[in-house]
């Protein structure tokens, strides 16, 4: 074979390498969003970020020096308290220690210069367990509650069933409520709602 000759043939095997290379990355690429895609859209975290206050959590509020600006208050299905004589305040999605400098700040030039607010979480807003369990209902919410602890203090599942996901409704800022599908293992957060379905038999 001429130099040529072989140096055409030597250029034709690497390029077809080239295209077998450039063929398999593109079809790990394609089955990668494929598998990606097939995650449940709207799945509920399992892990929990910092804890922010979210509707129906109790809160005392104290104002240093102001007893009367002072009191326990429960966070509305907005998200608001309502503080004496400063009207309402959004603490909804806030730290504890963010809330303060928000009530702080709702009071300064109104009533109190300078005002040192302490807020102190009283009360979890309970969880809600509806659908296939035995006894539904509200029950108290304690820190690292997971959906299948839930679903035991509402009696346990019913032989309808399906036990490997449930419906998550999740109140949000504003009011809203988020759906979200949650596994047995899925940590809840206060306020949320379980809902557990139907299997099809």
């Amino acid at each position: 074979m001429t130099e040529p000759a072989a140096l055409a043939r030597e250029r034709a095997v690497g390029r077809r390498a080239w295209l077998r290379a450039a063929l398999v990355g593109a079809l790990a690429a394609g089955v990668g969003q494929l598998l990606g895609g097939c995650a449940p859209p709207g799945a509920a975290p399992e892990e929990l970020p910092q804890y922010t206050l979210r509707p129906g959590d109790r809160i005392a509020v104290t104002v240093h020096d102001h007893p009367d600006l002072s009191g326990e208050l429960d966070l509305d299905a907005a998200g608001l308290v309502r503080l004496p004589f400063a009207g309402t305040v959004a603490l909804a999605g806030l730290t504890v220690r963010t809330a303060e400098t928000r009530i702080a700040a709702a009071l300064e030039g109104i009533w109190v210069r300078g005002a040192s607010v302490t807020v102190a979480l009283l009360a979890h807003a309970p969880v809600f367990v509806l659908g296939e369990v035995r006894q539904p209902g509200r029950f108290p919410y304690r820190r690292g509650m997971t959906v299948l602890e839930a679903v035991a203090l509402a009696g346990g599942y019913t032989y309808r069933a399906r036990r490997a996901w449930v419906t998550i409704r999740r109140p949000g800022r504003g009011g809203q409520l988020q759906t979200l599908r949650g596994t047995p293992g899925t940590p809840l957060l206060p306020g949320d709602g379980v809902e557990v379905p139907e299997r099809v038999f």
